[in-house]
């Protein structure tokens, strides 16, 4: 006894394609929400202060850990152009610039700055996950350390 194989494809149901439709409309509609509501911009405002740094190796370690989320000079990765990611990473941003943007602040609490770098506190675990690069050794936060030091003194 042979069995007949159908050669014929399956078919999607209807309602499937209409769920999966409505999902990838919503997915769209998400990565508007950043054009409307400010928190969730991606933005680089105008640079207001410019800093001299102390040293070459100072600013770029401050490139390599800090200056995304505490300056106006933010490199945006790709998945933060994705929402709702993006939107975190908006979020992020805001809040740390907040809480220090050298781009724009005339007085920097560098005794502050420095203090977060030694307690650990600085760059955030989620950043370093996101960021390897910032994970900073020893010596590269003594050399960041004492450029913060000698620039902001």
């Amino acid at each position: 006894m042979t069995h007949k194989t159908s050669t014929t494809p399956r078919r999607i149901p209807k309602a499937l394609l209409g769920f999966i439709g409505i999902i990838i409309v919503l997915f769209a509609l998400l990565q508007l929400v950043r054009f409307v509501v400010p928190e969730f911009q991606l933005d680089n405002p105008p640079v207001t202060q410019q800093v001299v740094w102390s040293s070459p190796e100072a600013e770029e370690l401050w490139k390599q850990a800090c200056a995304d989320c505490h300056s106006n000079e933010t490199v945006y990765p790709w998945y933060s152009y994705i929402a709702p990611v993006g939107w975190l990473v908006a979020h992020d941003v805001h809040e740390g610039r907040d809480e220090l943007n050298i781009s724009t602040d005339r007085r920097v609490e560098w005794d502050e700055m420095i203090e977060k770098i030694e307690e650990g506190e600085m760059p955030l675990p989620i950043y370093l996950t996101m960021h390897p690069e910032a994970n900073l050794t020893a010596a590269q936060q003594e050399t960041l350390m004492a450029g913060i030091r000698a620039t902001f003194r």
